[in-house]
């Protein structure tokens, strides 16, 4: 379930470790800041924030514990160490509310209210597809393979596991189901997702630090920077346009959770009901 490594030899391996595994990733060539992530969420608070994650309840008891976080986040030293403090706590509050969403294991009425479920799943339950784009030559789709969602951000589609594996140094194509078997890299394709731009669509790290600059096209659609806009480059075919989505509404809900934990202001444009998907 989580990394193999006894936790002292991790510590100790754990440079040269991101150093391989990101070594391709334009994220991972830039200088870190002094700073970790460590400095704004301790274990505790990680427990408390994930209440339920280890119930018996959720399937993905276990599979995410504190240490493979961390040791995800080393390999994208730009995450949530951008800008202020104010910034930094801001980047992590909406990256665990998203994920929070794509793994809740919570309802209305669930102990400790509905938000406080997030990284109960590691893999999306009974697929309506394989996820396959027949369509995308350059990351084609294997034989007796699912691209369904996997992992805190439930990475799916075979055109996100080929450039994600190849990212991070494992096969997505042929072994897309080691997202779901090991912790460490679950996380790392989460925050490869989040620090990524993909085609007209910019990456998640850009809007929540200030780095987005709205394309005319954007601003014709009403894509302008916050919250909202990083909904939309997740899931915002499904979600956005749409007004008082409950989809959308459950990543504003964990994202006000997480921004009153960090003591942050949640910012403007919570939500894409006015924003056409890209």
């Amino acid at each position: 379930m989580a990394i193999s490594y006894s936790l002292p030899l991790l510590f100790l391996l754990l440079p040269f470790i991101c150093l391989l595994c990101c070594y391709r990733s334009t994220e991972a060539r830039h200088e870190p800041r002094d700073c970790s992530i460590s400095e704004l969420i301790s274990e505790d608070l990680y427990k408390s924030i994930f209440l339920h994650k280890d119930d018996n309840a959720c399937p993905a008891k276990g599979f995410y514990p504190y240490d493979a976080f961390i040791a995800a986040t080393k390999c994208f030293p730009k995450f949530a160490s951008t800008g202020c403090l104010d910034t930094r706590k801001r980047e992590l509050a909406a990256f665990l509310a998203q994920i929070s969403h794509e793994t809740t294991g919570g309802w209305a009425t669930a102990p400790d209210g509905p938000y406080a479920w997030g990284l109960c799943f590691k893999e999306e339950v009974n697929p309506s597809s394989n996820y396959c784009d027949s369509t995308d030559t350059k990351w084609p789709c294997y034989q007796n393979k699912s691209y369904k969602g996997r992992g805190p951000i439930q990475l799916s589609w075979n055109y996100n596991y080929g450039p994600a594996g190849l990212a991070l140094g494992f096969d997505g194509l042929r072994e897309p189901e080691l997202v779901a078997n090991r912790s460490d890299l679950a996380f790392k394709t989460a925050l490869w997702f989040w620090m990524t731009a993909r085609g007209e669509k910019p990456s998640c790290h850009d809007v929540m630090v200030g780095q987005f600059i709205p394309s005319a096209t954007d601003l014709a659609n009403n894509r302008t920077a916050g919250f909202g806009l990083v909904t939309n480059i997740i899931n915002g075919g499904l979600e956005c346009g749409i007004p008082d989505d409950p989809r959308a509404n459950n990543r504003i809900g964990y994202y006000k959770r997480y921004a009153r934990i960090f003591n942050v202001d949640v910012g403007p444009n919570l939500d894409c009901a006015n924003q056409k998907s890209y």
